[in-house]
């Protein structure tokens, strides 16, 4: 069955300020790349010490087993407080990073000068370490790592180490210089495919969410400019509005209404309307932030519900609607006039699209508030699916529509909750709301008495 769901994380100030978000993003990639020089470094310290053993025991080359086992112990305890550091959610530098691998480095050296020097097959192991630098660190940094693993090769031409080793390729694969040749490419072949390719997958991640997030900032940039034209036009409406009350309430008492039940009954239909416009412009003011003269009040779950269900029917020319509760218990919450209004866009849109019927249901599951909407219409496209709570996404064909999904993903992403819609095999649409109970939970006064 298609879906479209747009998963949101609870309400924290990262989330909430995409700058923050995007730092975090970066954060946590450069820690997982951390990770990565860890585990690589491990397999090199497990690395030399098998190849320590073999090269000494099994061919009978006599190593300085205490120098080099110092340096391969250096190394383990470096690594050992590395992993240690970057555990948990740190911000991993360009520097640190460039630290780690000048360790790695300086360590690689000092084994191939205590094991033969140039003569040692495993000297091209330096290629790793150039290969990594080019992905993990900066372009300035890389040409560090570069002009550094050149000097370290040049040294060990220049300055031959405690032991010499014969290297000869008339002997082929029988040849211990050979052979290790072989070993150490098909090594450094083996290392770049597995750490490379997770090094790129977690930055093709951490490009992704960014991506994630400037989509976003630009979506609630959007959202803050609707915003203003609306407080602007709620502004501007008031006085108007307010007047246009006054006007209809003085014609209610002249006799020349009064002598006429129909012009009276018409006369009271258009002050009603007038006053839904202004409880209209209210809820506007006070979703902006600019309650008039109302404080946010608190009410429970059940009572928000019903109210909320109650006014919806009062304003709207409802058919075939349906509402169940299966909310159990009394959860005090924060009456929330975007909550509100978020509801009521879904439901409107599923009024238009309907039939002949509107099925709204509240239930409760675990510690969040699950709100079906459902209806009887064609559905929706398989396209609107895939952009669902995106700007101006409407079947309709009109101008300016497609707002009323985009407005309740925002605010649901807001409060720490999910929207998912989908299409019904019987027929119709469904559009999912899941709230944390714990985020519209009224704060009580512990210290009242």
């Amino acid at each position: 069955m298609p879906h479209a769901t747009t998963p949101t994380s609870p309400p924290d100030p990262i989330a909430a300020d995409p700058r923050l978000a995007a730092r975090a993003t970066g954060d946590s990639a450069g820690v997982n790349n951390m990770r990565q020089l860890v585990q690589l470094r491990w397999i090199a310290v497990v690395g030399q010490l098998l190849t320590i053993v073999v090269v000494h025991a099994g061919l009978g080359i006599t190593l300085p087993l205490q120098p080099m086992l110092a340096v391969l112990a250096a190394l383990a305890t470096f690594n050992a407080l590395a992993m240690l550091r970057w555990r948990g959610p740190r911000r991993v530098t360009n520097t640190a990073l460039l630290l780690g691998l000048l360790a790695d480095v300086a360590a690689l050296t000092a084994q191939l000068y205590l094991s033969g020097g140039i003569a040692n097959p495993f000297a091209f192991l330096y290629l790793l370490q150039v290969v990594l630098a080019a992905v993990l660190l900066k372009p300035w940094s890389s040409w560090v790592i570069v002009a550094l693993t050149s000097a370290c090769v040049v040294g060990l031409a220049l300055f031959p180490g405690p032991v010499t080793l014969p290297a000869s390729e008339a002997g082929g694969l029988s040849d211990p210089y050979v052979f290790g040749l072989l070993l150490c490419f098909m090594l450094i072949a083996t290392l770049l495919v597995v750490f490379i390719t997770r090094i790129g997958r977690i930055i093709r991640a951490r490009d992704a969410r960014l991506a994630a997030l400037r989509q976003r900032a630009a979506e609630e940039e959007h959202i803050v400019r609707m915003g203003l034209l609306a407080s602007g036009a709620a502004h501007e409406l008031g006085t108007p509005l307010s007047t246009l009350a006054v006007i209809l309430g003085d014609w209610q008492h002249l006799p020349h209404f009064t002598s006429d039940p129909e012009l009276l009954q018409d006369v009271s239909e258009m002050q009603a309307q007038v006053l839904r416009c202004k409880a209209i412009v209210s809820n506007i003011l006070a979703t902006a932030g600019e309650t008039r003269g109302e404080q946010t009040r608190g009410t429970t779950l059940r009572a928000f519900l019903d109210g909320l269900v109650d006014e919806w029917k009062r304003s709207r020319a409802v058919r075939g609607f349906e509402y169940r509760d299966r909310v159990d218990g009394e959860h005090a919450i924060v009456a929330d006039a975007g909550l509100q209004q978020m509801l009521w866009n879904i439901l409107d849109n599923a009024l238009e699209a309907s039939r002949s019927r509107v099925l709204l249901e509240a239930d409760r599951i675990d510690d969040a508030l699950v709100l079906r909407v459902r209806d009887d219409g064609p559905g929706f496209a398989a396209d609107m699916l895939e952009r669902i709570g995106k700007p101006y996404q409407s079947s309709k064909g009109a101008p300016g529509r497609g707002l009323g999904l985009f407005l309740a993903v925002n605010v649901a992403r807001t409060l720490g909750g999910t929207i998912e819609a989908r299409n019904e095999a019987g027929g119709g649409a469904t559009v999912v709301v899941t709230l944390p109970l714990p985020v519209l939970a009224l704060e009580t006064d512990e210290d009242d008495d």
